[in-house]
Order: structure tokens, then sequence, then C-alpha cells
């Protein structure tokens, strides 16, 4: 268990010096206390991660020494010592921000058990503060330098956001990005390269499926003046410009497989040579790519380098679509009214709870993208300073209607969906490119339900 410093308050000498005795050949660091006035003055200097307080004093009620510790630190977990018939006041301390509680008389296992439970609270809430923070943070540099943040609560983005934080760290590891297209692929790459110890030179990105066989060595090596008609100049490939920072590969998927091996050369040597040089350039690159295409299913078909794939995927991020993170529709939403508002010259405008309401039964196969333009679309229909159903006529045709199942019309949904995953991979020898065709799912459809029914692949 972690060190925590532990502050225990306790009128009866021989109880706090028992609990303390105890805790500390655990190795926590703790502090004895026999009564308030002597916990406040503490409590002054000295950060204390969890207090075990009796419920009775003689001077001052338990309930006002919490009260007290809460407001001189909040962060404080506070674990109530409760006698006999101290269940109505144990109650009343929960309520004012008591974690926990142990009886008298209590064993140490009881005590012991008190903490581990605080801690891992502790440990938790510390977590979700990070990732609070970093979300926060990030959502502020990716609006200054694109314009758009990361914007969601929901498990499935604070989990992207996790993802984000620990390959920011790792500055050499290359990455590959999948999900539909609309998802924020651009968006999640911009944000690792801000993370990350390379934030303060070059983002650059390319979109791999406008550049030709004739243009790719110059566009991603380089040229030399001269080398070729039009080369006027002197002109550095896009290697050498996002050289010590990210150069993203968009639509990598896109890539000839003539290009897909000189790519590959390239990430295996971190050298370019400008079309029409003498001389090879060291390049110090992350590279960054992204696909909204099944690339396992394309090298099944020869369209896509294995080896190439490997180098670029050593770390994946698979985002999932707008339609599987319905709780951080309510928030786009309202950041694209205000984004839009203010272009059009609009005053302050809200979005009606029915509006919501009718915004999350869409399935957007565009994604974000999509709702991003359909919210445009209404506000330049919308003559008021509220955003109303009748404002998105578009939509009508579209709507998916929500019917609210049973617990038993689920459990039969789930366990009909688990077989019929089972009885496809089966069928294909536990190939999850086929499964998924045959199911006439996404890749990445398949590998989300997998994870949600604990399904795994040996091998």
């Amino acid at each position: 268990m972690e060190e925590l410093k532990i502050l225990i308050l306790d009128d009866e000498k021989r109880l706090r010096d028992e609990i303390g005795e105890y805790l500390m050949k655990r190795h926590h660091e703790v502090y004895l206390s026999g009564s308030a006035l002597e916990t406040f003055e503490l409590l002054e200097t000295t950060e204390i991660d969890i207090a075990i307080l009796d419920i009775r004093l003689p001077e001052v009620s338990g309930l006002e020494v919490l009260r007290r510790i809460k407001l001189i630190q909040p962060s404080i977990e506070v674990i109530m010592i409760s006698g006999h018939g101290d269940m109505a006041t144990v109650i009343e301390a929960m309520r004012n921000g008591a974690i926990d509680y142990f009886p008298k008389p209590f064993r140490m296992h009881d005590v012991q058990g008190a903490i581990e439970r605080t801690q891992k609270y502790i440990l938790l809430n510390k977590k979700l503060q990070q990732s609070e923070q970093t979300i926060s943070v990030l959502t502020h540099k990716l609006y200054q330098s694109m314009g758009s943040p990361m914007i969601g609560q929901s498990k499935a983005i604070q989990h992207i956001m996790e993802m984000m934080e620990r390959v920011a760290a790792s500055d050499q590891t290359n990455v590959l990005i999948t999900g539909e297209s609309g998802t924020g692929k651009e968006l999640v790459a911009h944000g690792i390269h801000l993370l990350s110890v390379r934030k303060k030179n070059a983002f650059h990105s390319v979109n791999c499926s406008a550049i030709t066989d004739s243009l790719f060595e110059s566009e991603f090596f380089g040229h030399k003046k001269g080398s070729f008609t039009g080369a006027y100049e002197d002109r550095s490939g896009c290697f050498e410009v996002a050289s010590n920072g990210t150069l993203f590969l968009d639509e990598i998927g896109d890539m000839p497989l003539g290009q897909q091996a000189k790519l590959l050369r390239t990430l295996e040597d971190r050298k370019v040579r400008p079309v029409g040089g003498r001389n090879s350039i060291d390049v110090d690159v992350r590279v960054i790519a992204a696909s909204n295409q099944l690339l396992e299913q394309m090298i099944e078909e020869k369209k896509f380098r294995y080896d190439l794939y490997h180098r670029l995927s050593t770390f994946i991020i698979e985002l999932p679509p707008l339609r599987d993170r319905i709780e951080d529709i309510p928030l786009l939403a309202n950041h694209f009214v205000e984004l839009f508002a203010k272009r059009m010259n609009k005053g302050p405008m809200q979005i009606a709870d029915e509006t919501l309401k009718l915004l999350t039964t869409y399935t957007y196969p565009g994604n974000i993208r999509e709702l991003r333009n359909i919210i445009e679309r209404s506000l330049i229909l919308c003559d008021g300073n509220k955003l109303l159903p009748n404002h998105f006529p578009f939509l009508d045709k579209h709507i998916i209607p929500i019917t609210h199942k049973s617990e038993t019309e689920i459990s039969l949904l789930e366990n009909n969906e688990y077989k019929a995953i089972m009885e496809a991979l089966k069928k294909t020898n536990y190939n999850k490119t086929k499964a998924a065709a045959l199911l006439h799912i996404s890749w990445q459809a398949l590998h989300r339900r997998m994870i949600k029914f604990g399904i795994e692949i040996n091998g």
C-alpha cells in the first residue's frame, strides 16, 4: 500500500496509540491528536490524506469536527469511529462528507479495510482529476492551434485522452489512429503532438490520397533546384519540414503500394534523399497515421503492405463513432451553437430540451463533422434565440425511434449478439476481418463488441 499521511483523533490515548502503532508498521506517516483544538492547529500547517475521527469527543461533537476539517482541508477523506447506537450520527456524517466508518469495539483488520477502501477512492479521484485537467489543458491548446477543442465527458473520450497522454510521453513511437470519417482523427493526432516534447516544433499534415506517384518523392523527400522541369528552387519535403516534430499521414489507406514501399524505407532508415540530391538527410520525426479503412482487410486483399502496417501501428488508438458516445452530443451541440452564433453575428443562442432529445436519436453516419454541419444549417434557419425541432427538418427521415427495452429483452439481445459473434468467429477460423464481413459490420465494431463480451483470441 502506498504511504499515506494519516491523522488519528480520539480522546482515548490507548486507542489512538494502538491504531497509530498498527499503521506505522505499515509504513504510513501517522499524526496523533487527543483534542479538536490540537487537530485544527495541526491541519493549518500539515497536509493530511486521511483523518480517522471518533464520533464522540468530550469538548465538541465529531460532526462539528468533520465540518471544520472539510473547511480547512477539503481534500481530506474522513473515516469515522462509531460506538453502539451511533448509526444515525454515522449516516449524518456520511452526508457531511465522511467516506467510511468502523465500529467500536474494532479489530485491526477493520481499520485496515477502511484505509484500503479509502485509498482506492483517493487514487481513483486523483486519476479522474488528472484526466479532467489533461482534457482542460489539451482543449485550450487545441482551440488555440486548430480552433477545435477536444469535447466530451463519456468514458470513451476519457479513455482516448488517457491513451493520447500515454503515447505522447513516448515521442519516438509511431501511432495509428483508426475510426470512421468525421470522428476527429486529425484532432487526436494534433493533441498527441501538443502533449509531447515535440510540441514546440512543426505538426505537418499530409493527405495521402491527394499525392500522385509523380509528385510523391518531391512532396515527401524534397528536391533540388533543376532536378526536373519546374524545379526552380530547392524545396524541403514533408519529412524535413516536420523534423523534430510530428508528421501526420491522413488517409494512409489511399497510398498506392509503390509509395508505401518508399515510405517504409524512410521509416526504417530515418533518412531522406531529395530528388536530384547526392546526400541523404537525417530526419527525426514521430509519424502518426490515420485511416477510416480496414487496413487489416486491405492487407489480406494485397492492397496494403503488412510490414508498413506494423511499422505504423506500434500504438493504435481507435476512435468510436458518435452514435457510441451519445452522452457527448449535447456538449458538442452546444459548442457548435456558440461557435456558429458568433460567426453569424447572432446573440446568445439556446437549444431547447426537446431539440437535444431529437439530436440524440440520430445515428450520424458522418459523425462529429456531420453534427457540426447540422447545427450550422439549423442556425441559418433560426430567426429567434432558441433552436427548436422545426429548425431540423432534414433530420425527420433519418431519425431512428428509441424504444426502451426491459432488462430481460436487453439480456436476450446481448445473448443473441454474443452467439452471433462466436458463430462468425468459428466459421472464419477466428479471423476478425472475415468475421466482421460475415456479420456486415466494420472490423472496429467487431473489436468493440468482443471487448464488451470479454471475447479473446489467443495468438
